[in-house]
C-alpha cells in the first residue's frame, strides 16, 4: 500500500514562541495528513491556519470555521474532498460551545452525513484553542446506503 505524508513539520518549529522554553523541548516529527491507499487520516484542525497564524481567539465559531476550511484544503491536497469524509471527531473545551461549533460544522459538512463523536476535554494544546476537529476519509468510497 502506498503511504503519502502531506505537510510534514517538526513541533519544535511549529508552535508559537509564546510557549516559551516548553516549545523547544517538543521535538516530534509529524504531518498534517496521511493518505494510505484510499484512506485519509488527518491531524486535528483548530484556529491555526495552514501558515501557523491563529484565528478567533475567544471565538469558538471563528475557530471552527478556520478548522473546517483547513480540513477542506488538506483533503483536496491529499486527493479527496469533503464528500469523502466518513468520521469526524470534535473536541471542545466547554460544553456551552457545542451549539455554536456544531452549527459551523453543519454548514461545512452539509449533505455529507459522516459519523461524529463529540468530546468535552479539559484543554487542548494551547489555552486559546477552544475547538479541535479531526476527520477520517475514504476517497472514492461512493455515496453509500441510506
Amino acid at each position: 500500500m502506498n503511504i503519502q505524508r502531506f505537510r510534514k513539520f517538526e513541533t519544535k518549529n511549529f508552535y508559537p514562541s509564546h510557549m516559551g522554553e516548553q516549545s523547544h523541548h517538543i521535538k516530534n516529527e509529524f504531518c498534517m495528513v496521511v493518505r494510505a491507499g484510499n484512506h485519509i487520516i488527518m491531524r486535528g484542525q483548530t484556529g491555526f491556519d495552514l501558515d501557523g497564524n491563529f484565528h478567533g481567539e475567544g471565538d469558538v465559531e471563528a475557530q471552527a470555521h478556520n478548522a473546517c476550511r483547513c480540513i477542506k484544503q488538506l483533503l483536496e491536497e491529499a486527493g479527496g474532498s469533503m464528500n469523502d469524509v466518513c468520521k469526524i471527531t470534535v473536541y471542545l473545551t466547554d460544553r456551552s460551545y457545542r451549539s455554536k461549533a456544531y452549527g459551523v460544522i453543519a454548514e461545512h459538512f452539509k449533505g455529507v452525513y459522516p459519523c461524529s463523536t463529540g468530546l468535552i476535554v479539559n484543554g487542548l494544546a494551547l489555552p486559546e484553542m477552544l475547538v479541535e476537529i479531526d476527520v477520517e476519509a475514504v476517497v472514492g468510497g461512493g455515496s453509500g446506503g441510506e
